[in-house]
């Protein structure tokens, strides 16, 4: 569905970037995707990648966080909310999953930093991997200014 696909994963900065994706997609009626990626790999030690196989309920119990995100957001936009808002929920890795809706978007949108990873990094691996490999424009959204 071309439009804007933004990516998040409950941390304060994808909240950031929802509403800023939201208002962006509400005012120029453009549709809205709202991806959540339940992560299916870690790295361990000696770079040897740890899979997780979920059975549904981690996907299920995502997909039904990003919608009451998108809920909250829809509240506070009031009319400057999007009419069409499609909720999706992958297992996989985030920055590859963000990287293949891209495809058919017109725009791209993620937070600077996401839940996981180092407090004190400027942009988030997932950013980066987006602002880098992206088929079509990324904003990234910075979070609350630090004081």
């Amino acid at each position: 569905m071309p439009g804007v696909v933004v990516g998040i994963d409950g941390s304060e900065h994808s909240h950031f970037a929802l509403e800023w994706a939201m208002r962006y997609a509400g005012q120029r009626h453009l549709p809205l995707t709202v991806i959540t990626v339940l992560q299916n790999s870690t790295p361990g030690w000696g770079g040897i990648m740890t899979v997780y196989i979920s059975d549904g309920a981690g996907l299920d119990m995502a997909r039904d966080a990003a919608r009451e995100a998108v809920a909250k957001a829809a509240a506070l936009l009031g009319d400057d909310a999007p009419t069409s808002v499609l909720v999706q929920a992958y297992l996989g890795t985030p920055a590859e999953i963000l990287i293949r809706e891209s495809q058919d978007a017109e725009l791209l949108v993620v937070g600077s930093r996401g839940a996981g990873g180092f407090a004190r990094l400027m942009m988030g691996s997932v950013s980066t991997q987006a602002a880098h490999h992206a088929n079509c424009p990324v904003v990234i959204v910075p979070g609350p200014r630090e004081e």
